[in-house]
């Protein structure tokens, strides 16, 4: 994908009149107070990530070839949304500790991208805070989606300098983004509510009818398409899981892969394959069946790999090692360290909402079993960027066990070789460092004590 020695070219181009018949854009910019971790550009299907090189003074250019138009220029903290199209020469600068008021764009190609951040912002302010939104009744709060729909609708009529392609799909996206409002509701209100049997009117969706969940282009370019397509057959997977008792992976690929539109489907199994596979509870049937029904090579080639690394984390075989990892009570540990206990290792950070409902049960279960041969581990994926904010946190929280955080928070050896994509993640490994469970059961499920206990620990 990079290619410096293209930039001296590509900017001669660009400063020619003709259109450049080109197949890559430029970013380029500054980045004021720069984090210490890693800086990023992603792909927003997160098909691809490459670290950004970013000079000691917070100035960086790359050059992109590109698969797609949506990508996010992350530093950790801050997501910087773009659309790159080819040949669009970008300059982006921002203060890090300031990213909201500073972030500035200009360049080829700035139109789309101040729109999209000026619809971004639209949408949170119209919107307001979801825990109050979707507390609404009904009436209320589809009078609230029809508002933010019809509020980044005028954002989009009043930018001058779009192409009317571009305008046509923003007016879809707009649409889906409305409508995944709706799709949110019946689930969002449940939960803030603390009603699990809500259940919203019958005409309620009604603006669903005649929805097309096929749409190829708007699946490769929106987000908020892609999304309500994913709902939509997951929820016809939990269907037919409870129809023909299967397994709800095997059940979700069984669905998609009736999709007659083959980018779709690939799109679908990759994804669904990449962020699940490691909670499957027979790998091999569903590897099987995703190799199967796939006919992405690349998608096929990179599931494969990840197959492989999982299967090495099976019951029984040698635990991936962290090493030398700053401990809060001072000093370096490391997991070989531990040998001859029992480690139970919660992986988490401080921003992680559900890492921290986990807290109280976790605190539970060590005072359970403070005195057995069980070693009780905290491993914090924070940046370091965040290392006070991660020591604030332990001495507040009054958190337990040993705490430890990881050397490169997501990037860390551990937290890969585990093929972790989501936090909480519980492990059990043994007194010989071997793995117990990869998936073990959270502090909050009775399943954690009966698994202990099933080890005579």
């Amino acid at each position: 994908m990079k290619n410096i020695l293209l930039i001296v070219t590509a900017m001669a181009f660009l400063s020619c009149n003709n259109k450049p018949e080109v197949d890559y854009a430029i970013i380029s910019g500054k980045i004021t107070n720069k984090p210490l971790g890693e800086i990023s550009i992603n792909s927003m299907d997160r098909s691809f990530s490459e670290p950004l090189v970013i000079a000691e003074d917070g100035t960086f250019v790359d050059t992109l070839t590109l698969g797609q138009h949506s990508y996010v220029l992350y530093d950790g903290k801050n997501p910087v949304f773009l659309n790159l199209q080819p040949g669009f020469n970008l300059n982006i600068k921002y203060d890090a500790n300031n990213f909201e008021n500073t972030l500035s764009i200009t360049g080829h190609g700035f139109e789309v991208n101040n729109y999209l951040i000026a619809k971004r912002k639209t949408q949170r302010e119209l919107f307001g805070n979801p825990n109050e939104t979707y507390l609404l009744n009904e009436a209320d709060f589809t009078k609230k989606a029809a508002m933010v729909k019809n509020g980044l609708l005028d954002v989009l009529a009043d930018t001058k300098g779009l192409e009317n392609a571009f305008v046509e799909k923003e007016t879809r996206d707009i649409n889906y983004i409305y409508l995944s409002f709706l799709n949110d509701y019946k689930n969002a209100h449940a939960y803030f509510t603390k009603n699990q049997d809500f259940k919203p009117s019958e005409s309620f969706l009604k603006d669903f009818e005649g929805f097309n969940y096929t749409n190829e282009e708007d699946f490769k370019e929106s987000s908020n398409y892609k999304r309500l397509v994913t709902d939509y057959f997951t929820k016809e997977a939990r269907k037919l899981a409870k129809e023909q008792a299967m397994e709800s992976d095997l059940a979700f690929v069984k669905t998609v892969s009736n999709i007659k539109s083959e980018s779709i489907k690939n799109g679908l199994l990759y994804e669904f394959a990449n962020f699940n596979m490691n909670y499957s509870k027979d790998i091999d049937s569903f590897y099987e069946a995703f190799i199967a029904n796939s006919t992405n090579e690349a998608h096929n080639e990179i599931i494969t790999e990840k197959y492989a690394k999982l299967t090495a984390l099976a019951k029984g075989k040698p635990s991936p090692k962290f090493v030398n990892y700053e401990n809060y009570q001072g000093g370096t540990t490391s997991l070989d360290d531990l040998k001859g206990k029992y480690v139970y290792i919660d992986v988490w950070a401080t921003w992680c909402g559900p890492c921290k409902r986990e807290i109280p049960f976790l605190k539970e279960v060590e005072e359970k079993f403070h005195d057995k041969n069980i070693e009780f581990v905290s491993v914090s994926i924070d940046q370091m960027a965040d290392h006070d904010k991660w020591k604030a946190m332990v001495q507040s929280k009054e958190l337990g066990g040993m705490q430890l955080m990881a050397d490169k928070d997501w990037n860390s050896s551990f937290v890969k070789d585990y093929q972790i994509q989501g936090i909480p993640r519980f492990i059990l490994i043994d007194p010989n460092g071997n793995i117990v469970d990869p998936n073990a059961p959270r502090p909050s499920n009775p399943k954690l004590e009966t698994l202990l206990n099933s080890e005579n620990i």
